[in-house]
């Protein structure tokens, strides 16, 4: 249409106007239109809605609110996306025929969620609507409405006190007990329970036996038993010891590897879980699954464990005897996106340091192209401050932005809005947008390191025992990494995971160099 005419309709694509960049989805105003007709636009690519369309945004934030349920809250909707998040932690559940009836409706109206009983945290996102054109006719959109309503809830976390009984053999070492109990009790905060009581006993079903007994009379609702060996079948140690203390085994063993050697019970009101030997580590096994049901007060029984074959295959183990180790080709590598952080205040700068120019070119390019020289894709670039004079100075790049609008919140934010844009990838690279030595050598290295898995979950870069940047995290962190809160990055996470950690020692220092000041950009120009 004429640029003349084009008032209030939407903008179809992306354009630079002289030094204002018009987005695609703009809705063109007068001062849009002088703008563009003083750049020498005679006519614009547009769209004007019908009568009875609803714009983007609208749509989607109506299906959103219609999907989301309890515990779930929806964000204000941008370029006809609605982002849906947990107001708490706990066990997101989907159901999946409404969600497949609202997609099957229409191609203009998309709905996607995590999965069926996947763990969330507070704040991380669960759905997302996306209306694919720039409107959609009210009556599609309240049909999906109506198909998808409250098909998106968050089971919440129900405090529990927890108790956890190890035993030990003649060689069994308190060190190795103190990590495994370690690592139950970070599970155990996980999903908001309290380890009150460990004990330590022998081997043998008496002692397990009389150990149970105590933490009934302490008035544990959730008991832990890890044996010093596996459980083998329904006369070893641990299930004898809870029949032994007047409990009940209702199964052994579950279709579900890691976690093959679980074992459910009861013992009056508690529920007791004969724990597989694979929950000494950290790594999710189907342990994890019946401890997040249990205490986010979902059923949970035997039937439910038999149930759960289909997707119980939860990764593979690089120490498995054979036949898997000749179970076929070579898998494919793992699939890596790149998210770019350049959202920043750069407030002790005193102006916005990626735009600042290091070689002839502007702070955040450097970093983006190192990002596109690398095998990682998508590349992801978050936007906030000057978030226009930033996209422009990437506009000829072939890279994916998205704005965060709540950039002043702190880094946190325009982690979760990559980490929404990123699609289904095996794991994701975090780049700092002000790191402008960081190359592409560098990114594939962490790559190469990468085995999401069967360790190496998260992989950093060092120089001279300096640990520096990017870190390349797993999608098994990604829900983690959604619910952070502040200006911390993922920084915490590190700690938390730490035996998941690998560090890559790189020949040069780029990975450590950031522009925080004008004394740093003044050094970086220097050399």
């Amino acid at each position: 249409m004429p640029v003349a005419e084009a008032a209030g309709a939407v903008l179809a694509h992306t354009l630079h106007a002289g030094a204002r960049v018009l987005k695609k989805g703009r809705v063109l105003d007068a001062a849009d239109l002088a703008a563009l007709a003083a750049a020498g636009f005679a006519e614009v690519i547009a769209a004007r809605l019908d009568a009875g369309d609803l714009d983007e945004d609208a749509a989607a934030a109506t299906v959103a609110t219609a999907l989301a349920g309890p515990g779930v809250r929806v964000a204000a909707a941008h370029t006809g996306r609605a982002n849906l998040f947990a107001t708490a932690g706990g066990v997101v559940r989907v159901d999946a025929a409404a969600i497949g009836r609202a997609n099957q409706l229409d191609e203009a109206v998309t709905v996607a969620t995590v999965a069926d009983d996947a763990p969330t945290a507070a704040g991380a996102m669960v759905a997302t609507v996306k209306i694919i054109p720039f409107a959609a006719p009210r009556a599609l959109v309240d049909a999906a409405a109506v198909a998808a309503s409250a098909a998106v809830t968050v089971r919440p976390w129900r405090p529990r006190r927890a108790g956890l009984v190890l035993t030990k053999v003649a060689d069994t070492a308190d060190r190795a007990l103190d990590r495994v109990a370690a690592a139950q009790r970070e599970r155990l905060t996980r999903v908001d329970a309290t380890l009150v009581r460990e004990l330590r006993v022998p081997h043998t079903a008496a002692a397990v036996a009389d150990a149970l007994a105590t933490l009934a009379a302490d008035g544990v609702e959730l008991m832990l038993a890890l044996g010093a060996s596996a459980i083998m079948d329904r006369r070893d140690v641990i299930p004898a010891a809870v029949e032994r203390a007047g409990g009940v085994v209702e199964r052994l063993g579950m279709p579900v590897d890691p976690g093959n050697l679980l074992m459910l019970g009861r013992l009056g009101a508690a529920t007791v879980i004969g724990v597989p030997g694979c929950a000494r580590s950290l790594r999710r096994s189907g342990f994890d699954w019946v401890l997040e049901h249990v205490c986010a007060d979902l059923p949970i029984d035997g039937a439910a464990l038999a149930g759960l074959g289909v997707g119980g295959l939860l990764e593979e183990i690089a120490a498995r005897p054979t036949p898997r180790d000749d179970a076929g080709p070579t898998p494919a590598p793992p699939a890596i996106a790149a998210i770019v952080l350049a959202a920043g205040r750069a407030s002790r700068m005193g102006a916005n340091k990626l735009l600042a120019e290091v070689d002839g070119a502007p702070i955040v390019r450097h970093a983006v192209d190192a990002a596109l020289a690398s095998r990682a894709r998508p590349v992801v670039v978050v936007t906030g401050n000057q978030a226009e004079a930033v996209a422009a100075a990437l506009a000829d790049r072939p890279v994916t932005i998205v704005h965060n609008p709540d950039f002043a919140a702190g880094m946190s934010t325009s982690l979760r809005a990559g980490l929404a844009a990123i699609g289904a990838v095996d794991g994701a690279l975090v780049c700092l947008g002000d790191m402008p030595r960081v190359t592409a050598a560098h990114l594939d290295a962490l790559c190469a390191a990468f085995a999401p898995g069967h360790g190496a979950g998260i992989v950093v870069p060092t120089f001279e025992r300096k640990r520096g940047n990017p870190v390349l995290w797993a999608r098994r962190y990604f829900a983690e990494m959604a619910g952070l809160s502040g200006d911390v990055g993922a920084r915490a996470l590190l700690e938390r995971h730490a035996d998941d950690v690998l560090a890559v020692a790189v020949d040069d220092p780029g990975v450590l160099i950031d522009v925080d000041t004008p004394a740093a950009l003044a050094a970086l120009r220097a050399t």
